[in-house]
């Protein structure tokens, strides 16, 4: 069975591959990820995951996973935020609204390159400002596409999700595992 390289170094991604029962290798590149202006996000997130694959060697037999996650609303991609006034900006847009989170997962060996994209919408309550302030102040805006992560405070602004709530996490590792077995890889 070929081996699992992931070429992330998102927590996240790490552990979900962990509970889903795969021993994999870790491998990085320092890929750029700036994007033109204007380019639709489930054509960023496909461009980019398959641009840090590209960017990672690998050897016979090995099967590279590499992804990229970014929240958009009404067409505008809000990555991770610069500062406090950026994320807060952010934080203030996604209030009582609806949003998209996408995934785009890229998989490689030497004879195949296969990449797709998941999309899940997420409507957040309506925030105050105090609530906002007080999410930045648990430091987990910083890391994260849209200044917020499902899996921890931010889960209590989520009022509904429709799709794939590990997408928004950052891997959907239900498409993931039936995408690796046609790689060839294979859980126990």
């Amino acid at each position: 069975m070929p081996t699992l390289i992931l070429g992330s170094q998102s927590p996240r991604r790490k552990g979900l591959l962990k509970e889903a029962g795969y021993e994999f290798l870790l491998r990085v590149s320092g890929t750029d990820e700036e994007l033109e202006k204007g380019v639709p996000p489930e054509q960023a997130v496909s461009y980019l995951s398959k641009q840090k694959s590209l960017a990672i060697p690998i050897e016979e037999n090995e099967v590279l996973l590499t992804a990229d996650t970014l929240v958009s609303i009404d067409g505008e991609i809000l990555g991770k935020p610069a500062d406090e006034s950026e994320a807060f900006s952010f934080l203030t847009k996604l209030s009582g609204r609806t949003h998209q989170v996408h995934t785009g997962v890229t998989l490689r060996s030497k004879e195949h390159i296969h990449t797709f994209v998941v999309k899940t919408d997420v409507t957040f309550f309506s925030l105050s400002d105090k609530e906002i302030y007080k999410y930045m102040e648990s430091g987990e805006a910083w890391d994260k596409a849209g200044g917020y992560g499902i899996q921890g405070k931010g889960a209590l602004f989520v009022k509904y999700i429709h799709g794939d709530y590990y997408s928004v996490v950052g891997l959907p590792i239900a498409k993931v595992v039936r995408e690796l077995e046609a790689f060839g890889v294979l859980l126990g």
